[in-house]
């Protein structure tokens, strides 16, 4: 795909081509202006690509860098019932899935907390639980640990990959920029300069980005 920006046409992606298995927790790295949140969002539909196409699992749950910008309600349980109301549920089967989500996330003794009291690590988890409440095949997250300490990261880190696999063959692909994140990926992706340089186990990109010095 190829996406560019009109106002300084400056090319933003450049036939970027990326593969991901169903089921699997793909982490896509690369410095920070190199595209990889501009691809992310062309997959969750919040852009359209000059040119190219792709084809993705649907419904697509993505959770954003600043959790601050998706939490909307003032309790945790509130927020993650949130987007359940554009379907028919009963209470009850809401409550359930509110109930079923939080737990994936480790959330479910902080369900009646106000979000404002949250730290951003729990911030992200509530936000995650809320794109899982709606059932997505595919979770798209864009830096989540961007604004969160050594504690949360890892926290947030271990709740995506708790939840990827399983019965519903849910898919995460998770955008950084931190090398130390692929111990948690089952494959991964190098980005720089709009496209994908190279993909492959967690390990061999490791690997590949240190043979680089990469810009991360």
């Amino acid at each position: 795909m190829t996406y560019g920006n009109e106002s300084n046409r400056k090319q933003v992606l450049a036939g970027a081509h990326l593969m991901v298995q169903r089921g699997t927790f793909h982490i896509l790295l690369g410095p920070n202006g190199c595209g990889k949140s501009t691809l992310l969002r062309i997959l969750g539909g919040l852009l359209q690509p000059d040119s190219g196409s792709f084809r993705i699992d649907r419904p697509c749950g993505f959770v954003f860098q600043n959790p601050d910008h998706q939490i909307v309600m003032p309790t945790v349980a509130a927020d993650v019932a949130f987007g359940l109301g554009r379907y028919k549920l009963r209470e009850a089967e809401v409550r359930a899935q509110v109930n079923c989500t939080l737990e994936m996330v480790n959330m479910q003794e902080q369900a009646q907390r106000p979000t404002h009291t949250l730290s951003g690590g729990q911030k992200q988890r509530v936000a995650i639980a809320g794109a899982l409440a709606e059932n997505p095949k595919v979770l798209l997250l864009d830096e989540l640990t961007t604004f969160v300490d050594a504690d949360d990261q890892q926290n947030v880190l271990e709740a995506v990959k708790s939840v990827v696999g399983g019965p519903e063959q849910v898919t995460a692909l998770w955008v950084t920029h931190r090398l130390e994140e692929l111990e948690y990926a089952d494959s991964a992706s190098y980005m720089d300069g709009g496209k994908i340089q190279f993909s492959g186990s967690a390990a061999a990109v490791a690997d590949y980005m240190r043979s680089l010095g990469a810009r991360v």
